[in-house]
This record gives structure tokens, sequence and C-alpha cells, in this order.
């Protein structure tokens, strides 16, 4: 009988859990008692899954102890891969995770891994910690399979089971196992690769894909400002061509896009190829946050605003709108430029958590608004809340003469000042 461990619970693993746990025996396990405890209670704080779908996973158990996935013999592995200070992988989750699952895994045992990685890194990085730390033989005692996670934070209408799934496995045999495995609970149906290496290659270069179309669109979004003409409006005027891609300019943060080029350039540059149209690309988007900053600076220095000691509302701090996840912001480069030109800066996020926030970036949320208070307001991250209030409302919270920039476009062009 088949019994499946999902290691990790956060945006990838919990929906995981969930759906296999609608079929059969899942224990949902994580390290963090904390996040196991609030799932106990039936709730998810990242709000990708419901009280009722958790209710729905009538098989699935949550656990931080390891003896409670002792007698499983199927381990998907869904933990962060995150960059460094110097944009090189981090895997230590996943050494980690992999070193755990060395004390718990037995012969004939699958371990599948989801989390984005380079090309080889599962069978080059986390197979051989389990080989040695088990004294179980790759491909004869033990196997491995790879199906790169698809999930977007916040999206209600492309969930789990409405996305074709990539799967592969380290042998013939196994690629079968693992792709009618994950076949029982995808119904837009699934995608065998023909090696675990094609699979995490996929994966890079989904997210590279698109982090270098928004980089193309974010520099015409700087030229068109220099020559001042409305980037949105250029935009709506070549997508009337029927092959025109539509991409829109904005700050590119999060677990996937801002982060898997990274994983990509770190392994072709151990192969000994220099990549250069990737990286071009990370460095525009990574600019972004600075150069939005950089314009209302300008913005407000036009309107013969004090720039020095000028209070701004920055409205949004997630890495993209309805969505609680605050993962690789981009808007904290904004802020800290702002910050440098001696501004006061206040940030307000209802969907964000203020003590994540405060943990990961050491800045404080505002809670409250003040009206007539604002010398410049920022429309960072483009929430349903801030659509909802238009522009009279937002306008209401800043000075009789005051800068409101629309960087996510939520206002028609004649409501703000300036727009990305």
């Amino acid at each position: 009988m088949k019994k499946i461990a999902v290691i990790g619970l956060g945006y990838v693993g919990l929906p995981l859990a969930v759906e296999f746990g609608k079929k059969q025996q899942v224990v949902g396990f994580d390290i963090n008692q904390a996040r196991v405890s609030e799932l106990l209670t039936g709730v998810d704080s990242t709000l990708e899954v419901t009280p009722e779908e958790l209710k729905e996973a009538s098989f699935l158990k949550f656990s931080s102890a390891i003896e409670d996935i002792n007698d499983c013999n199927i381990y998907i592995v869904t933990v962060p891969t995150p960059i460094d200070e110097s944009n090189a992988p981090d895997l230590t989750p996943l050494r980690k995770a992999s070193a755990m699952l060395a004390a718990v895994i037995k012969p004939n045992d699958v371990v599948i891994y989801e989390s984005t990685v380079y090309p080889g890194a599962t069978e080059e990085v986390c197979i051989p910690i389990i080989e040695k730390a088990s004294g179980l033989k790759f491909n004869v005692d033990f196997f491995a399979g790879y199906s790169p996670e698809r999930i977007n934070p916040g999206d209600k209408v492309n969930t789990l089971t409405k996305i074709k799934k990539i799967t592969s496995g380290s042998t013939p045999g196994i690629a079968k196992f693992v792709d009618d495995l994950y076949g029982s609970i995808i119904t837009a149906g699934t995608h065998s690769a023909s090696s675990i290496k094609v699979a995490e290659a996929a994966k890079v270069i989904e997210n590279t894909q698109r982090d270098l179309n928004i980089a193309i669109i974010n520099e015409f979004a700087k030229i068109f400002n220099i020559l001042q003409i409305d980037t949105q409006e250029v935009l709506d005027a070549a997508g009337t061509k029927w092959n025109f891609l539509p991409f829109k300019p904005g700050l590119v943060g999060g677990h996937c896009i801002s982060v898997d080029p990274y994983y990509l350039t770190h392994k072709a540059k151990e192969v000994g190829y220099q990549p250069e149209v990737i990286l071009a690309g990370r460095r525009i988007n990574d600019g972004m946050g600075q150069y939005t900053a950089t314009q209302l600076v300008k913005a407000v220095s036009k309107q013969k605003i004090h720039v020095d000691e000028a209070k701004v509302l920055v409205l949004g701090f997630t890495f993209k709108g309805d969505c609680p996840d605050v993962r690789n912001t981009k808007i904290v480069d904004m802020v800290k430029e702002l910050k440098s030109f001696n501004m006061h800066v206040g940030v307000y996020d209802q969907w964000a958590s203020s003590e994540e926030v405060k943990h990961e970036y050491g800045i404080e949320l505002i809670s409250e608004l003040k009206e007539g208070y604002y010398d410049a307001i920022v429309l960072a991250v483009d929430h349903s809340d801030y659509k909802n209030w238009g522009e009279e409302k937002i306008r209401s919270l800043g000075k009789e003469k005051h800068v409101l920039y629309d960087v996510k476009h939520v206002l028609k062009i004649s409501e703000s000042d300036i727009r990305l």
C-alpha cells in the first residue's frame, strides 16, 4: 500500500498534500512546529488552501516528528530553494531534507523532488547524501523522481490540479510510476520527461523566459519615460498585432521568476559557459526597485515638494497582488532607496504578516492611514482593495499638493501623476 510523506508544507507542499490526502494516506511533514499547529486547527496562513479543502483531505495527517514518516514509501520533497546574498543557489534546505530522509528511507522507497534546482542537482547533490547516510544504493535499493512545482501563489484559477505536471523518474519503470502517481490527482494531465535532468531544465527555463520577457518591457518603460510616452499606451497599440506577447513592466520578486534564472546561470558557469542575455535581464529586473524610487524622487522634486523628510506612503509590500507572500519582494529595494533620500516612508499592506515583514526585512508596517498627510503615495502592489478604493480615496490620503505614482497601473492613465 502506498503511503506518501510530503516534506515541507509551504505554498507548494500543502496543496499537494491536500490533493493526495483526499484519496490516500499522506503525512504532511514540516520542521516548523508552528506551521503544523496552525494546520491542525484547520487554518492555512498562506491562503492557498481553504478550511473546507483541509477537511476534505480526510486521509491527511500533519506532523513535525520524523517517526511519523517512518512507514511511508513515497517521499515528496517541496522545501524552498532560495539564493544567497551573492545570488548563488542555496541548497541548504534541500541538503537537510535529503539527510533527514536518509534516516527513514527503506528498500524500494521512492523520493520525488519538486523544489526548483539546476539541471543535475537531484542526482549530483541530493541522491549522494541519501546514499552515503543510508547505506542504500541508488536505482538498486531506492529510486528517485523529479516533478517540478508550478504553483502560482494567490492564483485561484490556475490551481494545482489544473496545471499540467512535468514528471520524470530515475529508471523507465519509476518514470511511469511517478507519472501515474501524479496523474491520479492532476486533471490537466501530465508530461513525462525523458530524464530527471530534462525535467529540472524545463522548470528553470519556464521562469527564466518570463524574467527576460519582463526585463525587455522594463527596459522599454525606461526608454519611454525619457521620451515622455506612456508605456501602457505603447503596449496596448503594439498588442493589436496577433503575435505580440502581453507582458507588463514591474518589480519582479517572489520565489520563482527572480530566483530560478540564477540556478541556471550558476550551472552554466560551472560547466564553462558564461551566460549573457539571462544575466542582463536579471540586472534590469533587480534594479527596478531603485529605478521606481528615483522616478518618484524626481516627480516630487518637480512639484517643488521638499524631498528631504517628505512623507511617502507605499501601498503594498507583498511580491504580487491579493497574496500574502512577501518572499523576495522587490518593494524593499524601493523603500531602502527612498529612505536613502532621507524621506519618511510608511508601508501599508493588510495582506502581509507584520511579524514576517519585521523579521525578514526589519520594516514595521503601519496599521492606520492618515488623511491629508502624505507628500507622495506609491501604488506598489495591485491588491483588489486598492482598485476598489479608486483615485478619490487614494488621493484623500495625500496633502493638497502631492504625487501619486501608479507602479502597477491600478488606475487609469489620467488618474495618477506618474506611472511605470
